[in-house]
This record gives structure tokens, C-alpha cells and sequence, in this order.
């Protein structure tokens, strides 16, 4: 591996870099899901009913989700700064060009540029990080990393109506401009030239079945929570999800050189960092979209009083972070897990019971435990997950860790709307009349369900599980 070394290369961890890499990693985040929020200006302004802009954040999700198993290998040939200073510029002139989209097709296709950058961006920055950081300094690296995941979601239901609603919808995207140039900037001053001496040929085969199993897969997941829901296309997609899918694992498993290298699923921690690790994201990502709409179609809330009570997670994110890498230290990756765990299936049944005439102080209290339980599973994930990978196979593990990621994000709004789909057309058959918060009820208690599998993940770990990245 060669290296140019830059002025940020005086210390092996890089604040400054993370710091930016976290910086991209709000701003891809929160273009995933700012967006619902605006669906019904932008509809107004494109001639077009609100569901229907839900093209423009699929075709966003896949893109994203496509892209990032040929990031790594990019990096990998083209260098780092060249490959992330670039994804940067394509997702900022992307975000510009779906500002100024005149009708749904143009924005679906700018959101796929923005897609592609946001791919890019956000995976090889963070293996440049991850390098640099020795196994003394995990934790302070993943702790930089990790808040974009926990704020952008929370954040972006408020920010969204506010911008629709003050400003113009254009503003979601237009914002992203300014911060694009400096991070740019930022870029070609403190991200190291890193490349490898040999770079094997790209996997094109193995890139064509991953991005239409990943595809299918999401676009399937998205057709589920549509309206009505059409089961026999449903169950197409799902199928070109499993057959690309099973084909694409016999071919990383008998190709020389796989886009993705499973190897790294070999090893216990990141086994558990992206199993339960997974679902665990997919469970939390689902919460941040049901809560506005119970608040404003269960409880009768306005737009702005459901995004101002859902801050009250963001409250619990911000004021636990501090205390997450001495919790993981003190207790370790195994109790942090159980504890962030149960409490996150205890906290979603709670969430189940609340009801218009529970006390606002009472839900705020629910959702600030959120917020902290939130933060601390996050961060112990993200960290275990790499804890015991050897330099080198970063690279492939942080580009298969990430794919899994962005797979389980995506999913995430889609099997809440499925829950919330079936919750509503059990009730309408059994209990006709039944309000309308009755579904976004059960609909939590059934993510409390899901959320046991990541307890008993948690409970059978070894208990020094990760225990070489623990040191100060």
C-alpha cells in the first residue's frame, strides 16, 4: 500500500478528517429521508399526487445501495482524496440539479446522480478513517462517525416541514450547495492519498448481481408500503431479489477477486455488528418515520408539534454521546448491547401504549430514553463490528459492512409501512371502527418483537467479546 503523507498525517487519527467524513455522512443521510416531509409541496409544484413522489426517494435508496459494493474498489485504484473529493462534487452538483428539476422524471434522475455520489462519499471516507485509527483509538473514531446516523433521522422530519413551510421545498436541496463547497475544500487539504499497489480487476459480474438483487429487493420492500399494494408485482420483485441474490453468493464464493469479500463474516464480532447489528438498524430506522404520523394522524397533532416532540430523541442522542465510549469501556460490548437492547424492545412497547390522552411530559420521557438507548446501541455496533478485523480486510469489511447498512436503512421505512399496512387491515376486519392509533400501537409492539433477536444475539456473546479496542 503506498502513501502520500499530508499535513493531517502527523497523528495516526485524524479529528479533522472524521470530522468531515461525519459531515458528508449527515448530509447523505438526511437526503434519504428530509424528503417526506416536502412530498407535498414538491407534488404540488411537479403536477403530481404526493405518493407518487416516492419514485424520487427509491430511486435515491437504490442508487445508494447499488453503488456502494464498487466504492472500496474505486478507492482502492484511484486513490482516496481523488474518490472522495470527486463523490463529494457529483453529490453537491447533484443536489443543485434536484433543486431546479422542473417535473418527477428529472428529479428521479438527479436523485439517482446524488445516489451515486452519496455511494461514494460516505463508505470510502470512512475507511480512510478507519485506517488511520489504531486499535487504542476505535472508539474515539467511531464515536465521530456515528452521530450523523443518530441526528439526520430525528432532525429531518423538522427541518423538512420547516424549510417547506418558511422557505420552499427547493431549500432541502439547495442547502447541501454551500456545505458541498467547503467540504470539498476541507477534502483536498486533510484526506491522504491512499492506494493500493495492485488492484485486481473490477468484479463487473459480481456488481450486476448485487445491484439488481439490491434493487429488487428495495424496490419490492417500497412496493409493499404503496397504495394499494399490488402482490403478484411484489412478489416478482422478491423473487429477482432471491434468484440475483443466490446467484450472487455462489459467485463471491468461487470468484478470485469478489466485489464483496464475505471472509470478514468469518469473524465473531463482525458477525454480530451486521446480523443483529442489521436488524437492530432496521427496527430503529423504522421509528423516526411512524412517530410524526402517530402524533399528527393518531393524536391529532399539528406537523409542527409532532416534529418539536420528536426532538425529544434527538435530546436523548446528544446528551448520552459523551458518556458512550466510557459506558462500552466500563461495561463492555456485551453489556452495553444488553442493556441498549432490552431497553430498546422495552422502550418500543412503550411506545405502544401511548395514546392521545397520555401526558405530553410522559411521551417526552419515552422518547428521550429512546434518543439514549439509541446512541449507545449505535455506537457499540459500529465499533464492534471492527473490532477484531485485521488492517488488511478493512477495506472489504467496511464496504460489505456498509452495503448491509444502507440495505437495512432503506428497509427500515418499508417494513414499518408493511406492519402499519397489515395492523390496519387486521383491525378494519376484526375491529371495525377502531382509531386510528390503534395500528401505529400494535405496529410498535411488533418492532419490540423483532427487537429480541438482537438481545439474544446479545446475550450468547462471549462477555470479552471486542475486549482489544477497549483500551484507553
Amino acid at each position: 500500500m503506498t502513501r502520500t503523507t499530508t499535513a493531517a498525517d502527523t497523528s495516526s487519527f485524524s479529528r479533522t478528517l472524521a470530522l468531515l467524513v461525519a459531515g458528508t455522512y449527515f448530509m447523505e443521510i438526511l437526503d434519504g429521508t428530509i424528503i417526506a416531509t416536502a412530498a407535498a409541496g414538491m407534488a404540488v409544484d411537479l403536477h403530481v399526487r404526493p405518493v407518487d413522489i416516492n419514485a424520487a426517494m427509491t430511486s435515491y435508496l437504490i442508487t445508494l445501495a447499488v453503488g456502494i459494493p464498487i466504492s472500496g474498489w474505486l478507492a482502492e485504484r484511484f486513490g482516496a482524496r481523488k474518490v472522495f473529493t470527486l463523490a463529494i462534487a457529483v453529490f453537491t452538483v447533484a443536489s443543485l440539479l434536484c433543486a431546479v428539476s422542473p417535473n418527477l422524471l428529472l428529479l428521479c434522475l438527479a436523485r439517482m446522480l446524488q445516489g451515486l455520489g452519496g455511494a461514494m462519499m460516505v463508505p470510502v471516507g470512512r475507511l480512510v478513517v478507519l485506517r488511520d485509527a489504531d486499535r487504542k483509538q476505535f472508539l474515539e473514531a467511531i464515536a465521530y462517525l456515528t452521530w450523523p446516523a443518530l441526528v439526520a433521522p430525528v432532525i429531518a422530519p423538522a427541518l423538512g416541514g420547516l424549510l417547506t413551510t418558511y422557505a420552499s421545498w427547493h431549500w432541502i436541496f439547495l442547502i447541501n450547495v454551500p456545505l458541498g463547497v467547503v467540504a470539498i475544500v476541507v477534502a483536498t487539504r486533510v484526506v491522504p492519498t491512499v492506494r493500493a499497489r495492485r488492484v485486481p480487476p473490477p468484479d463487473w459480474v459480481g456488481f450486476a448481481l448485487c445491484g439488481i438483487a439490491l434493487a429488487a429487493l428495495v424496490v419490492g420492500m417500497d412496493r409493499i408500503g404503496s397504495s394499494p399494494t399490488r402482490w403478484a408485482v411484489v412478489v416478482l420483485w422478491f423473487a429477482v431479489a432471491i434468484l440475483a441474490g443466490g446467484t450472487m453468493l455462489a459467485w463471491f464464493r468461487h470468484s478470485r477477486h469478489p466485489l464483496l469479500d464475505l471472509r470478514a463474516l468469518r469473524i465473531p464480532t463482525f458477525r454480530v455488528g451486521n446480523a443483529g447489528g442489521g436488524l437492530y438498524r432496521l427496527v430503529i430506522n423504522a421509528v423516526p418515520f411512524l412517530l410524526p404520523l402517530m402524533f399528527q394522524l393518531g393524536f391529532g397533532w399539528t406537523a409542527a408539534e409532532a416534529g418539536l416532540m420528536t426532538m425529544a430523541v434527538f435530546a436523548g442522542n446528544v446528551l448520552i454521546k459523551p458518556a458512550t465510549t466510557p459506558l462500552i469501556r466500563r461495561l463492555g460490548f456485551r453489556g452495553v448491547l444488553l442493556i441498549s437492547n432490552a431497553g430498546g424492545a422495552v422502550v418500543l412497547a412503550a411506545c405502544g401504549l401511548l395514546g392521545p390522552a397520555t401526558p405530553p411530559a410522559v411521551i417526552a420521557a419515552v422518547l428521550f430514553a429512546s434518543g439514549v438507548l439509541r446512541s449507545v446501541g449505535f455506537s457499540a455496533y459500529n465499533t464492534l463490528q471492527f473490532a477484531d478485523v485485521p488492517q488488511a480486510r478493512m477495506s472489504g469489511a467496511n464496504t460489505l459492512s456498509s452495503t448491509i447498512a444502507q440495505v437495512a436503512t432503506g428497509l427500515g421505512v418499508a417494513v414499518g409501512a408493511l406492519i402499519l399496512r397489515a395492523a390496519d387491515a387486521l383491525l378494519a376486519g376484526t375491529v371495525p371502527g377502531a382509531p386510528v392509533v390503534v395500528s401505529y400501537q400494535w405496529t410498535f409492539a411488533v418492532l419490540a418483537v423483532l427487537m429480541l433477536y438482537p438481545v439474544f444475539e446479545a446475550v450468547v456473546m462471549p462477555k470479552l467479546a471486542g475486549d482489544g479496542v477497549r483500551a484507553r
